[in-house]
């Protein structure tokens, strides 16, 4: 069995690993590191939570040996490696590692990234650092403000490069690039690599190594379980499943932001602690959910799956799938949350009739079926509720009742009032042009009034007065 020593690592760097419990590389990490150390190009494609972030993040740091230093000069504490990743969470996590990896080395590193005030990042960057984590648009926006800069970049790593290009970050990427030093290494991970991905890889990376760990599929560690259920039983199935087995720790994924904040609610009128975590949520309100999940205090974190990404919980024992992703690779970052670093978890999904399509192609992506299991009491195909309940029938008017009586028992209709007449408004039309004398004074025509009026003759212009 191989060890982190046989791969070369330096003395400092294997001292930190050791006091982090880190005993024998992942495959990942075997393969990557030795490649690494010599500054190949590397295109990894593993399955999350196999180890990525150590298999660039260890070599990147010993390569950065000679420039380690303990001096105040801010020149001697210049960004030589940017690690790019597309969420927050993400950037803070593997600026936690390469903290604990550099433990016992004098490199400097920092994690910029939006949400926050730019201006609490600009004094730790005057101040330098060599090793820089960041999100593209924070980056950009120390770029522009003048903050850094990347001209000294030796080393580039691109870590979940799939979703930076479904988050639409292609055109940040170009920029950010081009800012760089022609001569690099680069590196590329994620958990999968369309052919875009490799389109990008061929525009980046200069004749890199594929590695290929576990591509696409579920960890061997990571037990999956689909409950049928009607769609709109989904919370009250979530409920049941985590009080009657008393869960602890539970990490819920849904398909939008308001659907999130909704189930968190929901839950916690039921007496289950949840708090939401997704894009419209301050920096602060995440990292504070965050903490209170990994600490246990807080039972469920419902998230979407921009969250999903950044979230390292270590022993994270449930993951939930409360709707199916549509996209089948998002699956396995879902569930790659649970299982990691070789601890056991399990993945549980909740799938209506409407999502079979997206459980088919989630079990071809990763190869076999998943197992199926239905709730007692929780049959697919009937709700409590139904969606809409049609009005009772009105009771019917008695009149259209008579018809259905006897003759005997029917009404004779009510005879209506004679109209009331009026001898002038019945009278013929008659001119009222030359009214006869007989005609009542009150149809006569008024004789017209005469009204005086008061005429001002023009008065002469005195030529005197001119």
């Amino acid at each position: 069995m191989t060890t982190f020593a046989e791969l070369g690592l330096a003395p400092d760097i294997l001292r930190a690993l050791d006091e982090m419990g880190y005993v024998t590389p992942t495959p990942i990490q075997e393969q990557v590191i030795p490649l690494a150390l010599q500054g190949a190009d590397i295109l990894g494609a593993a399955q999350t939570g196999t180890g990525k972030t150590a298999a660039f993040a260890l070599p990147l740091i010993q390569r950065l040996l000679p420039f380690a230093n303990t001096s105040t000069s801010p020149a001697k504490h210049q960004i030589r490696a940017l690690i790019l990743t597309p969420t927050r969470e993400l950037a803070i996590q593997v600026e936690e590692a390469v903290q604990a990896y550099t433990k016992h080395v004098p490199l400097r590193s920092l994690v910029v990234y939006g949400g926050v005030s730019i201006n609490t990042q600009i004094p730790i960057l005057k101040a330098g650092v060599e090793i820089l984590v960041a999100t593209p648009g924070r980056l950009l926006d120390h770029v522009q403000n003048k903050t850094l800069m990347l001209t000294q970049v030796n080393t580039l790593v691109l870590d979940e490069a799939d979703r930076m290009l479904d988050m639409g970050f292609m055109p940040d990427l170009k920029r950010i690039v081009a800012l760089l030093p022609a001569q690099r290494v680069n590196m590329m991970f994620s958990a999968t690599f369309p052919e875009e991905i490799r389109k990008l890889a061929d525009s980046i990376l200069n004749n890199p190594t594929f590695i290929e760990v576990a591509r696409n599929t579920a960890a061997v560690n990571v037990t999956q379980v689909v409950h049928p259920v009607h769609h709109e039983r989904k919370r009250q199935l979530l409920a049941h499943l985590i009080k009657s087995r008393d869960l602890r720790q539970v990490l819920v994924f849904t398909g939008t932001k308001l659907g999130c904040n909704r189930l968190a609610n929901e839950l916690n009128k039921l007496g289950i602690h949840a708090d939401a975590i997704h894009g419209d949520k301050t920096q602060q309100e995440r990292i504070k959910a965050l903490e209170a999940f990994k600490a246990g205090t807080m039972r469920v974190l419902v998230a979407t799956d921009v969250a999903a990404r950044g979230i390292d919980i270590e022993a994270l024992p449930f993951v939930v799938n409360y709707d199916l992703p549509h996209n089948a690779e998002d699956y396995v970052h879902r569930i790659g949350r649970t299982g990691r670093a070789g601890a056991s978890g399990e993945a549980i999904s909740l799938v209506s009739e409407a999502e079979t399509r997206y459980l088919k192609d989630i079990e071809k992506l990763i190869g076999n079926p998943i197992e199926v299991v239905i709730v007692p009491g929780f049959e697919p195909g009937a709700a409590d509720v139904p969606a809409y309940q049609p009005r009772p029938p009105r009771a019917e008017h008695p009149v259209e009742r008579s018809a259905e009586r006897p003759s005997a028992e029917r009404r004779t209709p009510r005879a209506k009032p004679a109209a009331s007449r009026d001898t002038l408004f019945d009278a013929p039309y008659e001119s009222a042009a030359t009214p006869a004398e007989d005609t009542p004074a009150l149809v006569r025509p008024r004789p017209q009034r005469q009204v005086a009026a008061l005429f001002r003759s023009p008065v002469k212009s005195d030529s005197a007065d001119q």
